[in-house]
């Protein structure tokens, strides 16, 4: 059987991922804080038909050799953490992150996952929450009575109490970073795990050296370029077409050597 059929539908294959990919990205692409990902690809083995550097004589060696390789495969999908654009609202809980950095939401296990979505609530105790109530770690509750919710760049976080005059502080926003954010596991809802790819979590306050600051009434958006997207679309629809092509012509070589006898 032609290697090229197998190595063509590897492609093919290949480039449904490489289209899913590009496609997750696209649906996320008004989600706040969504970070992009790209589909890395690698060659799969070689059949090895000559050594390269083979001697032929005492003075002389084979050059190249002759490998043949079996067609590729998706080695990864890197989540590209840049700066998404960041849009000014109206919402004094839109609280972004201008540079590196992710909250600490704690789940309803226990456990601490993170998020660059700047779209927080507060819920009917004044905590402050996501959209689906996890609670923002270390938590800050508003009080009833308060008024002039103000968050600083270095994450202190203020109100006015009804009958005073003078701001009072609730609460300290605390970021976390990684050594490589990458290596973070999505669970969805704009949440990531810790991994042992990513490092354990280095936590500090906003504006300390390798953190971000914070943005008040300001949302940061996904970093989804559409133009960009639509281009990989086609590279990924014309690259599952010409992998397609070549298993068409490796079915035309067999149909050859099929009738060779009649």
């Amino acid at each position: 059987m032609l290697r090229s059929l197998w190595s063509g539908a590897s492609g093919m294959i290949a480039q449904q991922t490489h289209l899913d990919v590009v496609s997750h990205d696209l649906a996320n692409v008004n989600t706040s804080g969504y970070k992009k990902l790209r589909a890395d690809f690698q060659d799969l083995i070689y059949q090895i038909n000559r050594e390269p550097g083979v001697p032929v004589d005492p003075d002389s060696m084979i050059p190249t050799g002759i490998q043949v390789g079996l067609g590729t495969k998706v080695a990864g999908t890197t989540r590209i953490f840049a700066q998404g654009s960041l849009q000014t609202t109206d919402n004094p809980t839109d609280v972004a992150i201008a540079g590196e950095g992710f909250y600490q939401v704690t789940m309803p296990d226990g456990t601490i996952a993170y998020t660059r979505d700047s779209n927080w609530k507060i819920d009917a105790n004044g905590q402050v929450v996501t959209h689906d109530g996890y609670l923002l770690e270390p938590g800050i509750v508003v009080p009833e009575d308060a008024t002039d919710f103000n968050v600083s760049m270095t994450g202190g976080v203020t109100v006015k109490l009804a009958g005073e005059v003078e701001t009072e502080e609730i609460g300290q926003i605390e970021l976390a970073r990684f050594i490589n954010p990458a290596g973070l596991r999505s669970i969805g809802r704009n949440l990531f795990l810790e991994t042992g790819a990513s490092g354990a979590p280095i936590v500090g306050e906003p504006g300390e050296e390798g953190f971000g600051t914070l943005e008040q009434r300001t949302l940061e958006m996904s970093n989804v370029q559409v133009v960009e997207e639509m281009v990989e679309m086609i590279v990924a629809q014309r690259a599952y077409e010409a992998n397609s092509k070549t298993i068409t012509t490796a079915d035309e070589l067999l149909r050859i050597a099929n009738n060779l006898k009649r």
